[in-house]
């Protein structure tokens, strides 16, 4: 006797699939609303300097660093240090959803940076700087670890912002990139440049290194903002 015809032999009959049976591959998860949530915090509570502008803290804004805050003999150093280590939390819980969704080498490497970003964030908390220079004569305006620390946070981050906007540049259509895509590239240079504008005390050259520093860290909170917006729209388009 002839095979029946295989739609419908049992073990495809049994189960109305024309594949014998097996169930269908499920896609990847994605990074659904939590990551935008993540991130979009992240964007207020990284810019936790403005709570200077009411607190008695000492330091003028316009020349001393924000890492001062901190420093181990301010009197808010716990207070902006467990903001900070918030900050850095969001930012890195935000960023490990984001890589459930990621397509392709270059968003995945730039979320990993993200993550790389969080962390150091974090190892610039634990070894801060050990007095305010701006307000202290003969504290040392460069900590060789705080300094390397430091230098770890503005690799990761100029190496995520990089990496995702090549990924946004190179991603079809529709993928939910476009802000990214477009204003990426202008926050990437912007916040390049008004990082290279705080070095003036490494180099002995201390006064209004404040402000570009404040302007950067704001410009940090858009580029977070441009990545949960991404994120928002990605999820919406694959209707999760």
């Amino acid at each position: 006797m002839p095979d029946p015809p295989s739609a419908l032999r049992p073990s495809a009959a049994g189960t109305g699939r024309p594949d014998g049976g097996r169930p269908a591959a499920r896609p990847p998860a994605g990074p659904g609303v939590a990551a935008p949530v993540l991130l979009t915090a992240a964007a207020v509570v990284y810019n936790d300097w403005l709570l200077a502008f009411v607190l008695p803290t000492g330091l003028d804004p316009r020349h001393s660093y924000v890492s001062e805050l901190y420093a181990v003999d301010q009197p808010f150093h716990h207070f902006f240090s467990a903001i900070e280590i918030l900050a850095a939390v969001l930012v890195t819980a935000g960023a490990l959803l984001a890589l459930r969704g990621a397509r392709g080498r270059w968003a995945q490497a730039g979320w990993w940076s993200l993550v790389a970003f969080g962390a150091a964030s974090v190892a610039d908390v634990v070894i801060p700087m050990r007095c305010a220079p701006s307000v202290e004569a003969g504290c040392e305006a460069v900590n060789p670890w705080h300094t390397s620390t430091s230098a770890l946070v503005h690799a990761a981050l100029f190496a995520s912002m990089a990496l995702l906007v090549v990924a946004a540049a190179t991603a079809p259509p529709g993928s939910g990139c476009p802000l990214v895509r477009r204003l990426g590239p202008w926050v990437l240079g912007s916040a390049l440049t008004t990082a290279l504008a705080t070095v003036g005390p490494l180099f002995g050259r201390p006064g209004w290194h404040g402000v570009p520093q404040r302007a950067h860290l704001a410009l940090v909170g858009v580029w977070f903002l441009l990545l949960a917006r991404s994120l928002d729209r990605a999820a919406a388009a694959a209707g999760q």
